[in-house]
């Protein structure tokens, strides 16, 4: 008998998707060229970040696609080196070289691997829409920022370059959309710097490509536990980033493409993806938004075969085409990515119409999102805090539904409470305070049938109410509590104090 784990990763056996259409195939096949020639530079600027050679992040990019294109959840996903993870593990390679780092991934996919397995991406249900919204535009706003420095004390030629690669962009779909436009964009703007000896910065100032595919070896560590415990806290920290960015990608993919992932193959694969990657002494990867936005928004991928053959373009282009690439002027590249930026912000969440319907609460939960995500550069980061403000903004809004109202009877011997809302510990402390309890008769009778007891904090309550009532020597019979609500307060009810 298989586990559920073993049949959500188990791949079936049918026609691939790309195989549906020659168009399909076409769009898959120019997507993943393009998304190879922006994943150049980027790699290589993520290097410069960890600390290591051009090299090992062009093979973790390459690794890394290929990889998880065929154990991936997503489809048409892009997954490769990343600044987050660089900025993760930077500090090991700083402190202790090449061979700690490349143990430190394949731990963090042995991490991913044990994580996926125990179904972290169920967590992904409590993350709320405006924390989703939030992260999107800070996303935005972090591509965006990324293509400044490329834009600053650069020869002037680069400004007009820019803009004729926005242009093309924008206008040419107008007339095919055969040809993805980024493409086009690309090559026009290589052939005309290149035929006009036009002196901008290219690809190859960013660093030199790699002339030979990567070999499998192992790190070069010594096996002890004082590696290990070296290792473990930054592989842990890189395999919570990278699930916590591949998760939220897919679930942005999952909206635009109205398609569903398998969000625990996905975790397990790219644990399965940066252990291989290690292996072949790459330094790690997630998912890359930008990168999948290119892949899926505007080159409309929607299958596998993109992402193999952006891992596979890119080590073609490196290996093969090295000096025509190295040619490419970084401003077309700065163009698509601009591109990209605007095509990625949620622009319908900041009109003022849309502002005016939106609870405060939610706005608020958005903004300090992005705010979080673009001040620490950091995704994660940004989603977790959103998510416990929008979890204080609930919490602080339920805490106020909670209501009680006494009947007391015509011959005054009996008063009855109805409570209503939901119970527990932020709408439970307040409880308390609603009983007369001086003035009441003696028989009390408080009917919960109108709310749910969620937590201890409300048993605790209900137990404070009755000894207050018991104090004065006033009897309290609790009743309409629905099945859940019975079984916690019988299990709980006076074994929360001492004094009980």
């Amino acid at each position: 008998m298989s586990s559920p784990l073993s049949a959500a990763l188990r791949p079936r056996m049918s026609k691939p998707d790309w195989l549906a259409s020659p168009k399909t195939l076409r769009t898959e096949v120019l997507a993943g060229l393009v998304v190879a020639l922006a994943l150049i530079p980027e790699a290589i600027s993520f290097s410069i970040i960890a600390g290591v050679d051009p090299g090992v992040g062009l093979f973790a990019s390459f690794t890394m696609a290929v990889v998880i294109s065929v154990v991936g959840g997503r489809k048409a996903m892009i997954s490769a080196a990343t600044g987050a993870i660089a900025l993760v593990i930077a500090p090991l390679n700083r402190e202790h070289g090449l061979g700690y780092l490349v143990a430190a991934v394949i731990l963090a996919g042995v991490f991913q691997i044990i994580l996926g397995a125990l179904g972290v991406a169920k967590l992904m249900r409590f993350v709320p829409r405006s924390v989703m919204v939030g992260f999107v535009n800070a996303l935005a706003v972090l591509i965006f920022m990324a293509q400044v420095p490329e834009m600053r004390d650069v020869p002037w030629a680069v400004y007009p370059l820019v803009v004729a690669g926005l242009a093309l962009m924008v206008f040419f779909p107008k007339v095919t959309t055969v040809i993805p436009a980024p493409l086009v964009s690309i090559v026009v703007l290589t052939v005309i710097t290149v035929a006009a000896g036009i002196a901008v910065p290219s690809v190859g100032d960013k660093g030199e490509l790699p002339s030979s595919l990567p070999v499998p070896g192992l790190p070069d560590v010594p096996l002890t536990m004082d590696t290990l415990t070296t290792i473990a806290p930054y592989a842990f920290a890189m395999a919570l980033v990278g699930l916590m960015e591949s998760l939220m990608t897919a679930k942005l993919v999952d909206d635009i493409t109205d398609t569903h992932s398998n969000k625990t193959r996905e975790s397990v694969g790219q644990g399965v993806a940066n252990i291989v990657t290690g292996f072949f002494g790459g330094m790690g990867g997630c998912a890359m938004i930008g990168q999948t936005m290119i892949n899926v928004r505007v080159s409309g991928a929607r299958t596998r075969l993109s992402t193999f053959l952006a891992g596979t373009f890119l080590m073609v282009l490196c290996i093969v085409f090295g000096p025509v690439v190295s040619d490419i002027p970084m401003a077309a590249l700065v163009a698509v990515m601009i591109m990209v930026s605007v095509a990625t912000f949620d622009w319908h969440s900041i009109r003022p119409r849309t502002l005016e319907r939106m609870p405060l609460g939610e706005t608020l939960v958005m903004a300090t999102t992005v705010v979080v995500v673009v001040t620490t550069h950091n995704l994660a980061i940004g989603v977790v805090v959103g998510t416990i403000a929008a979890m204080v903004v609930f919490a602080k809004r339920v805490a106020h539904l909670a209501n009680v109202s006494g009947v007391v009877d015509p011959d005054g011997k009996q008063v009855v409470y109805s409570v209503t809302g939901e119970l527990f510990f932020a709408s439970s402390n307040d409880l308390v305070y609603q009983f007369d309890y001086k003035n009441d008769p003696d028989d009390v009778v408080i009917d919960l049938s109108g709310t749910h007891v969620w937590d201890a904090s409300s048993v605790a309550a209900l137990d404070a109410i009755e000894t207050k009532y018991a104090q004065r020597g006033k009897k309290v019979t609790i009743v309409g509590l629905n099945e859940p609500s019975a079984d916690m307060h019988q299990r709980l009810a006076g074994q929360l104090t001492g004094g009980h």
